[in-house]
């Protein structure tokens, strides 16, 4: 089978490698000069499926509210008069109950546990690398109240078994030793052993070349400028380098998949949800972190990548706005100086933003649409370098009309009700 897919970042380029090691003829089209060169490039450096949980919960809206009044604050929003940013806060906020949560937490649990497992055999099989650690995320409570919120999540982690450990001061300086230097900002820690760390655009740039290895060919710097079809099949994708044809094709644009498709009359509910970071030089390996710190009062990840240290976070609804922010800047240093202040030069950042494709139930999209012939891999949120080699293996199955190897429960574009036309999904993809 001819499958054309839309999108070289992580979701889109470990789909490629599915489809390719399942015997497809796959074409990849990518606006950019090479993979991974957009979200893909610079996130918080996370393969963490412990930590997999969806924003919108009980509490949220009114946690949100003292949010915006910190001076370092981890979300910011700029209103516009763009209804899909407001249809998308709406439909966030009514995910915010604990019944919502526990089931959006579960469905995205299922796909990270499978995709991290993924990545593990992947690695076996190939030996590819990307600056990979395996030595779990540390989220670290400054205060009681962050311990007491986490049992919420705790509770969740044992229903699905997935390993966790509640670490007192010295505990955690056992785990993370440069934390030393800072313990009278801390009390304790989740630590969630099960989570790995590494360079998502490394590990992408590689992965491409083995899909290569495979048959796969990447088409850079190609524009795409519309799907075309004719009644419920797709016959084409009009780029600035003609038109591809494909027996079956797979959208992975992440922020930007809501743009094509509307053209198409599908409305899924994926808006670019605005993070940053930086990427420091290491002057002391002796005051940088082990692995990933998630600094629970920031929401910034704090992330060991090789002879770098990752920072990655902040939330900002604003749309595809990429400009740079120092106030947002500022949250990182702040964050990062404050709990690793000898590990190194600030002053060396490379800063950076991209666009995290958010859906309000925090659950990806990923499988079949009403059209019979495409088929969806976007809506990751801040989790598409944890959820991708997972995602990429399992809409290889559904492409090929195999029964994936989890449940599909929730991950289709069907849960979203009447939005959109009926979704065409054959009886062994319903598991």
């Amino acid at each position: 089978m001819k499958v054309v897919i839309l999108g070289a970042g992580v979701i889109g380029t470990a789909s490629a490698y599915y489809l390719a090691k399942a015997g497809h003829e796959v074409t990849v089209i990518e606006r950019q000069p090479a993979a991974a060169l957009e979200t893909s490039y610079a996130n918080a450096g996370e393969v963490s499926p412990g930590y997999s949980a969806p924003w919108a919960g009980p509490g949220v809206p009114m946690k949100a509210i003292k949010w915006l009044m910190m001076k370092h604050s981890p979300l910011a929003i700029r209103p516009s008069l763009d209804p899909h940013m407001w249809r998308w806060v709406t439909q966030m906020l009514f995910n915010c109950t604990t019944k919502r949560y526990e089931i959006n937490k579960g469905r995205m649990l299922r796909m990270a546990e499978y995709s991290r497992d993924t990545l593990q055999e992947l690695r076996a099989e190939t030996g590819i690398h990307y600056d990979e650690r395996t030595q779990g995320t540390l989220q670290l409570f400054r205060n009681q109240a962050q311990v007491e919120a986490a049992q919420a999540d705790i509770a969740i982690l044992k229903s699905y078994g997935v390993p966790y450990e509640l670490l007192d001061k010295a505990a955690c300086l056992a785990v993370e030793p440069a934390l030393k230097h800072v313990q009278e900002k801390f009390i304790g820690a989740l630590r969630l052993p099960g989570d790995e760390t590494g360079d998502c655009f490394k590990f992408t740039q590689n992965l491409a070349k083995l899909a290569e290895d495979l048959g796969a060919q990447f088409k850079y710097g190609v524009s795409i400028e519309k799907l075309l079809h004719e009644g419920d099949k797709i016959t084409g994708a009009k780029t600035s380098a003609g038109t591809f044809q494909g027996d079956s094709y797979v959208l992975a644009l992440g922020s930007y998949s809501p743009i094509l498709l509307r053209e198409l009359g599908i409305k899924i509910p994926v808006y670019p949800i605005k993070g940053y970071s930086i990427t420091i030089p290491i002057t002391d390996v002796s005051g940088a972190p082990e692995s990933t710190v998630m600094d629970e009062t920031y929401k910034v990840a704090i992330t060991r990548l090789g002879d770098r240290i990752r920072v990655g976070g902040t939330a900002e609804i604003t749309g595809y706005d990429l400009r740079l922010r120092e106030d947002r800047r500022a949250t990182l240093v702040h964050s990062v100086t404050d709990l690793f202040p000898h590990g190194g030069d600030v002053e060396k950042a490379e800063f950076w933003t991209g666009l995290r494709p958010m859906t309000p139930d925090g659950t990806p999209i990923v499988g079949p649409t009403p059209y019979r012939n495409l088929y969806l891999n976007t809506g990751h949120g801040t989790l598409g370098w944890t959820m991708s080699c997972g995602s990429g293996r399992f809409i290889a199955d559904v492409v090929s009309n195999k029964r994936p190897a989890i449940s599909t429960e929730g991950l289709y574009m069907d849960r979203y009700g009447s939005v959109n036309r009926p979704i065409i999904v054959s009886k062994e993809l319903q598991a």
